[in-house]
C-alpha cells in the first residue's frame, strides 16, 4: 500500500481564520449536507475533526469529502439509516485531502489576517476558564498560570499563534494531573466506552487515525468528567 501524502498546515498568512473557524465551519456544512440543522455532533465527531485540524487536514478537503459521503450515501438504493456521525466521512475527508496534497501550490506571501474573534472576545473567555479551573482543588498551580497569561492578553493578542502555544502547552498540564488522579475503574470506564463508540469505525480508518482520535476523544471526556474547561482558543466558539 503506498504511504500518504504528508499534508500540511494551511499558510501562515490564513493561520487564525482558518485555524478558529475549523469546528464551526464543519459543523454547519454537515449539518447542511445532513438536512438539519437540529443535529449536534458527538464527542466521537469533535475529537475526530480535531485530529483533521491537528494533522492538518485543510478545512477544504474536509468540506469536499463531507459532500461526496452525502452524495454516495444518496445514490444507495436502500439507505437502512441517517448518517448520525462526522466518522462516516473520513474516508473521502483523507481521500479529499491526498488529491490536494498532491497539487503544487505556490506558497503565497504573508499578509495581514483578520483575528477571527476581538480582544473582549478573548478577555472574556479567559475569565469563564478562571472561574471553572478555581472551582476544582488541586489546580491551583495552573489557575495562576492561566491568569499570568490572561494579565499579558492584551500584548499576546497581537499574536494569537503564540497564545495559542501558551494555553495548548497549559491544557496539557491540565490533562497529565487528571489523568494521574484517575482510578482504575474509571480508566476501564472510558476505554470501554471508547470502544462502543469507535466499533462501527475501526476499518475506516488507519491505524494512525484512530490512535489519533482515541487520544482526544480520551482528553475530552477526562476534562469533561472533572469538570474542566479545554483552554485552548480552538474551543472559545
Amino acid at each position: 500500500m503506498a504511504a500518504e501524502p504528508e499534508i500540511g498546515r494551511p499558510d501562515e498568512a490564513d493561520w487564525p481564520s482558518n485555524y478558529f473557524n475549523y469546528f464551526t465551519e464543519i459543523e454547519e456544512h454537515f449539518q447542511k449536507a445532513r438536512g438539519t440543522g437540529l443535529f449536534l455532533l458527538s464527542p466521537l465527531d469533535w475529537a475526530l475533526v480535531e485530529t483533521w485540524k491537528n494533522a492538518g487536514i485543510p478545512l477544504e478537503a474536509v468540506l469536499r469529502g463531507i459532500d461526496v459521503a452525502f452524495e454516495k450515501w444518496r445514490s444507495r438504493k436502500n439507505k437502512v439509516q441517517q448518517v448520525n456521525s462526522v466518522a462516516y466521512c473520513s474516508q473521502a475527508v483523507m481521500q479529499e485531502a491526498q488529491i490536494m496534497a498532491g497539487v503544487a501550490r505556490p506558497r503565497s506571501k504573508k499578509s495581514e489576517a483578520s483575528a477571527p474573534f476581538s480582544l473582549d472576545e478573548v478577555k472574556s473567555y479567559f475569565e469563564k476558564n478562571l472561574v471553572e479551573v478555581r472551582k476544582q482543588p488541586g489546580y491551583e498551580e495552573i489557575a495562576s498560570a492561566l491568569e499570568r497569561i490572561a494579565n499579558d492578553v492584551d500584548h499576546l493578542y497581537d499574536d494569537l499563534e503564540e497564545l495559542e502555544q501558551h494555553l495548548s502547552a497549559l491544557e496539557d498540564k491540565i490533562i497529565a494531573i487528571a489523568r494521574s488522579r484517575q482510578s482504575d475503574d474509571d480508566l476501564f470506564r472510558a476505554r470501554r466506552e471508547l470502544e462502543l463508540q469507535l466499533r462501527p469505525y475501526r476499518g475506516k480508518m488507519s491505524a494512525e487515525q484512530l490512535a489519533m482520535l482515541e487520544k482526544q476523544y480520551l482528553e475530552r471526556r477526562l476534562l469533561e468528567s472533572v469538570g474542566l474547561p479545554r483552554l485552548s482558543l480552538f474551543y472559545l466558539r
